[in-house]
């Protein structure tokens, strides 16, 4: 009897927190040796900002994480928390956008992607009439944020950051246009 052909998944890792003001150093040609090495296949990078596709047999997005997570601090000597998501996840984040995406800037639209589903209740203390025009919204382990002035000037995006609010879940902010290059890189 052969062996069954296995199947890989094209997934996208996001890192959390890199090469950001000189902290934690980690060269895109470096990082995608060390995921070489995980077994994975086809890795590519986008930018400098931590964004790498792959192919994987492994099934689980979180398995994943873990295992870069361990094989970045081997290497590099520091924690990366990173998020996995597969092509099909990110298809369906785009898809599901409650923004105009198409009529803003990519630097107005932002999605803080999540390690798991929060409960709407923890965003409830938020005042969000407080912060208009800038604006966000809960998706599938995401949060869509609306900051017409950018993400490095908005107050909504400074609460939605706040590690009591984002307790227990592991969170990193991708731009739309980074968001549309990872939909368009993930396709099987």
């Amino acid at each position: 009897m052969s062996p069954q052909p296995t199947t890989r998944t094209t997934y996208a890792a996001l890192l959390r927190g890199i090469n950001v003001g000189g902290n934690k150093k980690v060269p895109m040609a470096e990082l995608r040796a060390v995921m070489e090495r995980l077994g994975h296949g086809d890795v590519r990078t986008y930018l400098q900002s931590g964004n790498a596709v792959f192919l994987s047999t492994e099934r689980s997005p979180d398995t994943l994480a873990r295992q870069l997570e361990a094989a970045i601090e081997a290497h590099f000597g520091f924690r990366v928390p990173c998020l996995v998501v597969d092509g099909p996840h990110l298809r369906a984040v785009a898809e599901a956008c409650p923004f105009p995406a198409a009529e803003l800037e990519g630097k107005q639209l932002h999605v803080m992607f999540l390690s798991a589903q929060p409960s709407p209740e923890r965003y409830t203390a938020i005042d969000a009439q407080a912060f208009l025009p800038e604006e966000f919204r809960l998706g599938d382990r995401v949060v869509y944020l609306y900051a017409p002035g950018g993400l490095g000037t908005s107050k909504l995006g400074e609460v939605l950051h706040r590690p009591a609010l984002l307790k227990g879940l592991d969170a990193t902010t991708r731009n739309w246009n980074t968001v549309v290059k990872l939909v368009e890189l993930t396709r099987d």
